[in-house]
């Protein structure tokens, strides 16, 4: 008994082409399980350095506070970053509806300069604006309002790519200035203590009586 040459290349194409569709199907299924579980997680979130996001946002509230260019006697309030909460995503969420993640979360600074008339209030939000816009931010949110006994003054912007936030308002029944600065959710490494957090702390920069 022995092969001819015909039936010997048929056999070699069969064996690869059987070879092919394995290979084939296996990737087939790695990319369905992949697909599958990015379905059920959702997009993941980027990894974050807490302390990293902390000093951009305090780096940020300097500006803002500079920005505003207020002579010495009003000073601007001291502030924590304070972590928010983030939820899962993908139909994994189904699965924990309001449940918020123990590895995922979001920053914010909030701070406040009291006692500032109405007039001066809105050139030191005009100062600011000019400088996010200079900057690329794009306004997401407009808070001028007025009444019969009452005016409020505000404005939501968004970083260039979308992310973070600067947040400013002002309003005749408190005459202070209220700044809150965010940053997305991210996943922070294991161990991180949002309430033990002393990168949080945030102190405004002295300015110069008068200045």
């Amino acid at each position: 008994m022995f092969t001819t040459p015909e039936r010997g290349a048929r056999s070699s194409g069969r064996t690869l082409v059987l070879t092919v569709a394995a290979l084939v199907m296996a990737v087939l299924a790695v990319a369905a399980v992949i697909a599958g579980n990015r379905v059920w997680q959702g997009a993941p979130y980027p990894s974050v350095d807490p302390d990293a996001v902390a000093q951009r946002i305090k780096d940020r509230s300097d500006w803002v506070y500079e920005g505003f260019a207020l002579s010495g006697k009003y000073a601007a309030s001291p502030g924590t970053v304070a972590t928010g909460s983030c939820y899962y995503r993908g139909l994994r969420s189904v699965a924990h509806i309001d449940q918020a993640r123990d590895d995922v979360y979001s920053f914010g600074l909030g701070w406040s300069v009291p006692d500032v008339p109405e007039a001066m209030a809105e050139e030191a939000q005009r100062r600011v604006r000019g400088r996010l816009e200079q900057q690329g931010w794009k306004v997401s949110y407009e808070g001028d309002r007025s009444g019969a006994t009452f005016r409020e003054l505000g404005y939501r912007f968004l970083s260039p790519d979308g992310s973070d936030k600067v947040d400013v308002r002002w309003n005749t029944s408190t005459t202070t200035l209220f700044v809150s600065v965010y940053a997305p959710c991210g996943q922070v490494p294991d161990g991180f203590n949002g309430y033990n957090w002393p990168a949080a702390r945030w102190s405004p920069k002295e300015r110069a009586a008068g200045s």
